[in-house]
């Protein structure tokens, strides 16, 4: 369990290839399972997928109509976690979110290999945003 969490804990020195995982959702319209590799980022405590700056994605339509999936680790332990999405939808949230994930894209180490500078206006105007709850895992304490 402790590397588990340790897998979990992303900082902005965080590597690259710690951000990817992949997550197993239920099909909209097939109700089959449908495997995809993803980045997610952890902002004051808390974990988070989004479609970066891409059209509206299918694994996000899934999670709204199943918000129930997988998350698998995949970088220094291997874990298949019970997850739940949370579609993050308010204005002032989807702000303190995405400033902390764009600050965390244009630093010099670019974790997420994206474009430099990438602004804050372009992410809340495209990307889909769900948080993401582990409910076998301890809480971890608010910020």
């Amino acid at each position: 369990m402790d590397a588990v969490l340790r897998a979990l804990q992303l900082t902005p020195a965080s590597p690259t290839r710690a951000r990817i995982v992949d997550i197993t959702t239920i099909g909209r319209r097939t109700g089959r399972p449908r495997r995809i590799e993803i980045f997610f980022y952890r902002v004051h405590g808390r974990f988070y997928l989004n479609s970066g700056l891409l059209r509206p994605p299918s694994w996000y339509a899934n999670l709204l109509s199943h918000p129930d999936f997988t998350f698998h680790l995949k970088n220094g332990v291997r874990a298949d976690l019970r997850a739940h999405a949370r579609p993050v939808t308010d204005p002032e949230e989807r702000r303190k979110v995405f400033t902390e994930v764009v600050a965390d894209l244009n630093q010099p180490s670019n974790p997420g290999t994206i474009a430099q500078p990438t602004h804050l206006a372009d992410w809340l105007q495209v990307s889909r945003l769900v948080e993401v709850t582990f409910p076998d895992l301890p809480a971890e304490p608010a910020p």
